[in-house]
């Protein structure tokens, strides 16, 4: 199969994905499917590779980039000026009323511990997602959802 094919940051669509520090790889997965399926323009991971999954049955890297970064100081000094970062945590401006930007980077954190303070700080937007109960989600559910509202909803 062909390689993924390089980021172009000036579709006007552009939006990317990535995890930082994911506790549990098959959720990854999902998420990797979910956003190849609704036209990622890239997938990437802060903190801990990603190895192919059985959840992500379309091999997503295959198809669209996956960058790997040690740290989040290595993904702001990759990220291209003006794209902004949007956290998908708790706590930030409700779905339902979030305005997503034309091009942007999605960032989520680990199943356990969300996104550190350290990052939130350096993001430019955070968006949550309500619940009858809980807002607590798992990581590839949150993801998606938030991606398929940017594409279908918004």
């Amino acid at each position: 199969m062909n390689p993924a094919p390089e980021r172009d940051v000036n579709r006007a669509s552009f939006f990317e994905v990535g995890v930082y520090q994911p506790k549990r790889t098959q959720n990854i997965g999902t998420l990797w499917r979910t956003a190849l399926q609704l036209g990622a323009s890239g997938l990437f991971t802060i903190g801990r590779r990603y190895n192919i999954q059985a959840s992500d049955i379309f091999e997503a890297p295959r198809h669209i980039p996956l960058r790997h970064y040690l740290s989040f100081q290595d993904f702001q000094n990759d990220r291209p000026a003006g794209i902004p970062l949007v956290a998908i945590e708790m706590g930030g401006e409700r779905l339902t009323t979030f305005r997503h930007p034309d091009r942007a980077f999605y960032l989520l954190g680990a199943e356990d511990n969300g996104l550190p303070s350290f990052v939130l700080e350096k993001c430019d937007k955070v968006v949550s997602l309500e619940a009858v109960r809980q807002p607590s989600y798992n990581l590839a559910v949150s993801g998606s959802i938030v991606l398929y509202h940017r594409c279908y909803l918004s």
